[in-house]
């Protein structure tokens, strides 16, 4: 089956898959992998610090000859230095989010960049595409992370941003398998992009203790949290006890901060405090059940996506 669309030729890749760029899981090793794969591999910036992201652009530079991305999370701080980096390793893909793309999408895109922006709503789907960008990526309520507040499903999100906008769509949020981008596909989505299945691979650079509490998630065990604060999917432990028993008895904002604190996300997923880390992971974890390396990951969500689609659904 040819995977040729308006997101593979936007990308020059083979397949339409891309890989999220999470915080402490995706630096040039998993981005390069998933890029030799067929995919789009991101470097996640938002847990680097402008020195730190340089040496993964390099890095993956030399790792891979096929187009790769960042994830930009545009509220963070040193963000004009992130982007002189990029910009200077003359990076082809920069996906922003937690921010107005108006920002600094023209600055991006005078360089060459192609943009792509992170939305969880129609209404900022089209605000995305007045503001230049070359495609979005709609994010359902089920993805791991930091998430809308609208908590919108990604089923009823897709259809609604490809009512509201032109420009290309990548689906993204509980989606693990070739299956479900299938469904993603059929909504109206030409890409989707993959989280929580790549923090399992082999390349991530979360902790062992974080991927493992992943391929042994249950159903229910993952819930949105901190709405007063930004609205976070996490895995249940110690840490998300506390924050839930503080929303529970109307904890302001200032209190979440303080129990929130500090390198409490570095803590969890890339230092591997199973309690008193912050565990950011999507609903689709309780399908998770292997580690795998990434190259094999996407060649296995194609097979699966191709075999859905060789299926004969509907019978005369």
């Amino acid at each position: 089956m040819l995977a040729d669309n308006r997101i593979t030729q936007l990308f020059q890749i083979e397949y339409p898959i891309i890989q999220a760029g999470m915080i402490w899981a995706s630096g040039w090793r998993l981005a390069s992998a998933v890029s030799n794969a067929g995919g789009l591999g991101l470097i996640g910036a938002g847990s680097m610090y402008p020195e730190v992201l340089k040496e993964h652009l390099e890095k993956c530079k030399a790792a891979t000859d096929k187009p790769f991305g960042v994830n930009l999370p545009l509220l963070y701080p040193d963000i004009d230095q992130h982007i002189k980096h990029i910009i200077d390793a003359k990076v082809p893909i920069v996906f922003t989010s937690a921010g107005n793309p108006k920002t600094w999408t023209p600055m991006l895109k005078d360089a060459g960049i192609t943009v792509v922006h992170v939305v969880s709503s129609a209404k900022f789907a089209l605000k995305s595409q007045d503001a230049g960008v070359d495609a979005v990526v709609a994010e359902g309520f089920e993805a791991g992370g930091h998430n809308g507040r609208e908590e919108t499903t990604t089923m009823c999100l897709i259809p609604n941003v490809r009512k509201a906008i032109d420009i290309p769509l990548i689906a993204a949020g509980g989606i693990g398998s070739g299956r479900s981008m299938m469904a993603a596909m059929v909504l109206g989505a030409e890409g989707v992009q993959i989280g929580s299945r790549f923090v399992c691979s082999e390349e991530a650079s979360s902790h062992a203790h974080f991927k493992q509490a992943v391929i042994t998630a249950q159903e229910g065990d993952t819930q949105l949290s901190l709405k007063k604060h930004t609205p976070v999917r996490l895995l249940k432990n110690k840490f998300y006890q506390e924050v839930s028993r503080a929303e529970g008895e109307g904890a302001t904002l200032e209190q979440l901060e303080q129990i929130l604190g500090r390198a409490r996300a570095k803590k969890g997923m890339f230092e591997g405090d199973m309690e008193e880390g912050e565990l950011e992971i999507g609903q689709v974890s309780s399908m998770i059940q292997d580690i795998m390396p990434a190259g094999k990951i996407v060649s296995q969500i194609w097979q699966e996506f191709c075999d859905a689609a060789a299926q004969p659904f509907f019978k005369p």
